[in-house]
C-alpha cells in the first residue's frame, strides 16, 4: 500500500512528503483528513520554494535584521525603517543606493533585505559587481549573452554589491549599463557603494553613460547613508 501511495503521489506530482506524513494526521472525518493533508502539502511546497529561492539568490552569507542596528544609518525622508524591512521599495519597483565606508553594514543590509524578499516568494539574485561584469563579458565572448540576460527577466530584486571597488573596462561598463537600463521600472536594484556619484565616471570612463546610468538608478530610488566606522574593525578591537 505504501508503494502504491508513493507511486500515485509521483504521478500526480505531489511531493514525497505526502506519502510519509498522511499516517500521522488525526481527523474525525475524511473531509478534515483531506483538508489537513492538502494544507501540509501546500506548506511543504512553500518552504521548498523559499529554500530554492534562497539557494538561487547566491547570497555570500545569510544575514537577517535580528540585532541589526540602525543607529548610525540615515534613511531618506521618503522611507521609514519598517517600510524598508517590509520591502515597500520592491512593491513600488524602486531602487536602494546603500552608500558608506567599508565595513559599515551595507552588504549585511542588502543580504537581509534579499532574504526577506525570498521569504516573501520573490526572485532575488546577488552579485559582486565585478563578478557579474566578468560573467557578462564571458557570455558575450562565447556568444551566449542573450541567454545569459534572460535570467534577469523574472527577477524582483537584483543586488549589486561593491559597486566601484574595481574599475570597469569599456565593454564591462557597457554591459552593466545594459543590465541597469533593462531593469528600469521593471524590478528593483540594491546597489552598495563607497563611491559618491561624482566619482562614478572614474569606473565607467564615459561621462554620458555615467550620467544616463545615474539618472536611471536615482529617478526611482531611496538613498541610505551609512555614517559609522567599520564594524569589523570595532569587533577586532582595532577600530
Amino acid at each position: 500500500m505504501q508503494e502504491r501511495i508513493a507511486n500515485y503521489c509521483k504521478r500526480l506530482k505531489l511531493s514525497k512528503n505526502v506519502s510519509e506524513i498522511y499516517k500521522d494526521i488525526q481527523a474525525t472525518n475524511y473531509e478534515e483528513f483531506l483538508c489537513k493533508l492538502l494544507e501540509l502539502e501546500v506548506n511543504h511546497r512553500n518552504i521548498t520554494k523559499i529554500e530554492r529561492s534562497i539557494k538561487l539568490a547566491s547570497f555570500p552569507v545569510i544575514r537577517t535584521f535580528e540585532d541589526y542596528s540602525f543607529q548610525e544609518i540615515t534613511l531618506s525622508s521618503s522611507l521609514r525603517e519598517e517600510e524598508l524591512k517590509e520591502l515597500k521599495f520592491i512593491i513600488e519597483k524602486k531602487n536602494l543606493i546603500l552608500y558608506g565606508g567599508v565595513g559599515t553594514g551595507k552588504t549585511h543590509m542588502a543580504c537581509a533585505l534579499g532574504l526577506n524578499a525570498c521569504n516573501e516568494g520573490k526572485n532575488v539574485k546577488f552579485y559582486r559587481t565585478s563578478t557579474l561584469v566578468n560573467q557578462l563579458s564571458e557570455a558575450k565572448k562565447k556568444g551566449n549573452l542573450s541567454s545569459f540576460l534572460k535570467r534577469f527577466e523574472k527577477l524582483d530584486l537584483l543586488i549589486l554589491d561593491e559597486w566601484g571597488y574595481v574599475p570597469l573596462d569599456r565593454e564591462g561598463a557597457q554591459l552593466i549599463f545594459q543590465i541597469i537600463s533593462d531593469c528600469y521600472e521593471r524590478y528593483s536594484i540594491i546597489l552598495t557603494t563607497n563611491l559618491e556619484f561624482s566619482r562614478w565616471v572614474s569606473i565607467l570612463y564615459d561621462e554620458n553613460m555615467t550620467a544616463a546610468l545615474i539618472d536611471r538608478l536615482v529617478h526611482h530610488s531611496h538613498l541610505v547613508l551609512f555614517n559609522g566606522s567599520s564594524k569589523r574593525l570595532k569587533e577586532s578591537g582595532l577600530g
